[in-house]
Order: structure tokens, then C-alpha cells, then sequence
């Protein structure tokens, strides 16, 4: 008993984390930087900026690569979950327990950290409106093939 669903929706499903994990991560980031930082556009320049490079040298090959992988799967309604591969929960994983571990150890400057938590919740955002992207043009009817990019070809 797995909780199966049409790939489409699990693009959706992906979409959805990804916009958690990156306005989590741009909102911790935006709320300590503006209550406690000085040179605030500065900051977030650097932050977008840093955040859009990340984007373009690895977050959109890895958001890519996960569209990819979905719209490959065989099954026809894959389990919800599947919306990362094992590696990608891995990372995921060492993401999280990385930034927490930073905070709680206090060894990076807190306002530091916050520049990066935006800077970092920036190519995630920018995932997720891939994500989104790719769920809308799906095909929704029978007859129509998919590309990996989530746009739809003709037969």
C-alpha cells in the first residue's frame, strides 16, 4: 500500500517542497537580516546574486535531472514520495541537519549565516517555479508525449 499518484501531480508535490524549503530558508534568512543588519540592500544583492549563480551551476541541472527522472518513470501512478531519488533525500537531509548544526554551534556569524540562508533559499525558489512550470505544461490527454524540460511535443 503506497500512496500512488499521476506523475503530473507528483511534479506538483515536488514543486510544493521545493517552495517550502526555499521560503523557509529566504524568509529566516530576510527576517534576521532585516532585523539586525545594516547595508540591508547590499545584503540582499548579494544574496540574489549569489543565490542565481547557484541556480545556474548546479540547482537547475539538478532540478532538471529530477524532471527528467520523473517524467521517465514507468509506473503509471508512482508512489508520492518519489519525487526525489534516494541521493536527492540524502542531500536533502545533509542540507538540513548542516544549516542546524551551524546555527546551534554558533561558529558562523549569525548575520552571515542569514545572507546565505537567502542566498540559498533563491536557487530553491527558483527550482520550484521549474517544478511549477513543468507540472502545468504535462500532458493532461491522451495523445500528447511529454518533454523533459515539462513541455509538450505532438505525435
Amino acid at each position: 500500500m503506497k500512496p500512488g499518484i499521476p506523475k503530473r501531480y507528483l511534479l506538483l508535490v515536488a514543486a510544493l517542497v521545493w517552495t517550502f524549503a526555499g521560503g523557509m530558508l529566504f524568509g529566516k534568512g530576510s527576517s534576521h537580516l532585516a532585523a539586525h543588519g545594516d547595508r540591508l540592500i547590499l545584503r540582499y544583492t548579494l544574496a540574489l546574486a549569489g543565490g542565481l549563480a547557484f541556480f545556474m551551476l548546479l540547482f537547475s541541472k539538478i532540478s532538471l535531472k529530477h524532471i527528467t527522472r520523473i517524467h521517465a518513470i514507468d509506473i503509471v501512478r508512482p508512489c508520492l514520495f518519489s519525487f526525489f531519488d534516494f541521493k536527492g533525500y540524502v542531500m536533502m537531509g545533509s542540507m538540513i541537519a548542516g544549516g542546524a548544526l551551524l546555527r546551534k554551534l554558533e561558529i558562523i556569524d549569525p548575520l552571515l549565516l542569514a545572507n546565505f540562508y537567502a542566498c540559498m533559499g533563491t536557487p530553491l525558489l527558483l527550482s520550484a517555479a521549474r517544478f511549477y512550470y513543468a507540472w502545468a505544461r504535462y500532458p493532461r490527454f491522451a495523445g500528447q508525449s511529454e518533454a523533459p524540460d515539462g513541455g509538450v511535443g505532438g505525435e
